[in-house]
């Protein structure tokens, strides 16, 4: 099973606001999801973004590939940064 971890698009139309969520591959976008993570509001200036930061390196550790988007959130947080040095720490 391939793990994602994606953005899940919530609210009314063209007021989106994301849940960052933990989901297989195989399902759709809005569909059944493993793990709610954080969220990300793209309304607000600046953008709000609040993400369980010790829920999502286990996940990554555990082989869950984020996707592009959800890639660029994590880095702007500094979570992949330190998702790499616990990496090569062992």
């Amino acid at each position: 099973m391939s793990v994602k971890i994606r953005l899940k698009r919530m609210g009314s139309k063209k007021r989106p606001f994301y849940r960052v969520v933990v989901a297989d591959s195989r399902s759709p976008r809005d569909g059944r999801f493993i793990a709610q993570v954080g969220t990300y509001n793209p309304l607000v200036n600046p953008a709000v973004v609040k993400l369980n930061e010790e829920d999502i390196l286990s996940w990554l550790s555990n082989g869950a590939q984020p996707s592009d988007t959800v890639k660029n959130i994590l880095s702007k947080a500094g979570i992949m940064k330190k998702y790499h040095e616990s990496k090569l720490a062992k």
